[in-house]
């Protein structure tokens, strides 16, 4: 049976399929599904130093071939994470990854230092795509100068591996990612959302509350695998791919493209099981071709 285990930096992973924050939870809600210690990683719901009620309703909506959000990144605040939710995760035995937002560098900062603390959580995943409230709502990871803030802010704080969230909402993705390398993060994960929206043609109505929300699914994986091939050519970081992921040929494409691991997002959604499928399926495709790890088919692709 071929090897599956991967290193993102000094984080070790079992397998390289984990889950894309906001669509698993906190873990727990799936363990009536899957073992989730058979899980490479588990990235857990969107953190921010306050509590944040998230946009009004409705804030998603199924589209062809994918699905648009416009949740708001409603949570507890990291306080109630470190007391109440971390207590419950900490013996889950796979990484369990936080993923924090923001909207200043001094807020994802702070955020990021008191999740430094657990014990048990060995990473974070920045997510950049957050607006920055000073200047204008634009979000932090559309250009060099706001992304490098935000990483270079959280790595003065944070000790253990840092992995920053992209945004694909960006003319040229490289430079973002050349950007976040050399401010200090250890990975980059790609992509985030496509800015989309729906519309209702009877009651001539915006579907989202907010009129726009992250698309994702099966029709975002074009752009993801083009982007995460680009970005492997020109950063010397592991990445981290994902955006459309249903199946294990799906994440075995990403992997040939240079990710070394992958998330999955809205395939959660339909299929609860679907983790644990992809990652025997990627035992079983390596088998199948005489690997004996999954090292030798990343960034197979010229």
């Amino acid at each position: 049976m071929a090897r599956l285990d991967v290193k993102i930096k000094g984080l070790r992973l079992k397998n390289p399929v984990m889950t894309a924050s906001g669509t698993f939870g906190y873990g727990l809600e799936f363990a009536d599904f899957v073992p989730l210690d058979g899980i490479g990683g588990i990235i857990v719901k969107g953190t921010t130093l306050k509590p944040r009620e998230g946009n009004d309703y409705p804030r998603m909506a199924e589209t062809p071939m994918g699905m648009l959000n416009c949740v708001g990144l409603q949570n507890k605040g990291v306080d109630y994470f470190c007391e109440h939710i971390y207590p419950q995760i900490k013996d889950i035995d796979t990484n369990m990854i936080v993923n924090v937002s923001g909207s200043s560098p001094a807020d994802y900062a702070e955020c990021a230092a008191r999740i430094d603390k657990l014990e048990h959580i060995p990473a974070i995943e920045l997510n950049i795509s957050c607006p920055n409230v000073k200047n204008g709502g634009m979000a932090f990871g559309v250009t060099t100068k706001g992304a490098e803030s935000v990483v270079r802010a959280v790595r003065e704080r944070y000790h253990k591996t840092l992995i920053v969230k992209l945004s694909p909402n960006v003319t040229n993705i490289v430079e973002i990612a050349k950007a976040v390398e050399a401010a200090g993060a250890d990975s980059v994960s790609l992509i985030n959302t496509l800015m989309g929206m729906a519309v209702d043609i009877e009651k001539r109505k915006k579907v989202l509350s907010i009129g726009t929300g992250g698309l994702s699914g099966p029709c975002v994986k074009p752009v993801a695998l083009r982007m995460v091939y680009q970005v492997a050519k020109a950063v010397k970081l592991p990445i981290i791919g994902l955006g459309g992921i249903m199946s294990a040929s799906d994440a075995i494409e990403f992997l040939m493209c240079g990710a070394t691991a992958i998330e999955i997002g809205t395939a959660n959604f339909i299929d609860p099981t679907v983790t644990i499928k992809v990652r025997d399926g990627i035992s079983e495709w390596l088998d199948q071709h005489g690997c004996k790890s999954v090292q030798e088919i990343i960034g197979a692709i010229d």
